[in-house]
């Protein structure tokens, strides 16, 4: 069984090793390579993924043709596009690894295996999705409150792991700034 996999699992729901590692059977491995694009935009959404080691973002191509990242996921988070993986539809965006990375793959097709087989495994994916929800929401309040130059500092104090590694111009893109502006932010003496 992965450690990684079973700890997540574990803080979210009562589950075993033993039942554990009957899990991993539903999911392949891949490594991916730093730029890695696992999902084009335009492709059926079928597969959900958990990063065990690097570090992966989601991002559209705008009308301008700037890429802008809507989510990120780094160790023990799961990523894809949500609402087309549930439908089962071709995405709007694409996913791709910002740095080399390790990720844990499940179909769709394989979840509903899985959820039929380990029901324990429903409760946890609710309880994960309420947590990216909850998270999405407070993303959105936040441009809606805040100041560009406080949702800066506002995401540099709750995810300080994302800005000492994602590249600035990804972060840019994801907080709704330009790069130039968030240099000039990152250069200011910290109060």
């Amino acid at each position: 069984m992965n450690n990684a996999l079973y700890n997540h699992i574990k803080r979210f729901v009562d589950i075993d090793k033993a039942e554990c590692s009957k899990l991993l059977g539903y999911f392949d491995h891949f490594n991916l390579a730093k730029k890695d694009t696992v999902t084009h935009a335009g492709e059926k959404c079928d597969h959900l993924y958990f990063v065990l080691q690097g570090c992966l973002h989601t991002y559209f191509i705008d009308n301008n043709g700037a890429e802008k990242t809507i989510q990120f996921a780094i160790e023990d988070w799961w990523i894809t596009d949500f609402l087309a993986y549930h439908h089962q539809i071709k995405t709007e965006y694409c996913l791709q690894a910002v740095e080399a990375s390790k990720v844990l793959c499940i179909t769709y097709e394989k979840q509903q295996e899985l959820f039929a087989e380990h029901p324990v495994m429903e409760s946890y994916f609710r309880k994960i999705y309420e947590v990216g929800y909850g998270a999405a929401i407070r993303r959105l309040q936040y441009i809606f409150t805040y100041s560009k130059e406080e949702i800066f500092y506002r995401f540099r104090d709750e995810f300080p792991e994302f800005v000492n590694r994602v590249p600035q111009y990804l972060i840019a893109t994801y907080l709704g700034l330009t790069p130039e502006y968030v240099s000039k932010l990152r250069r200011k003496p910290v109060s």
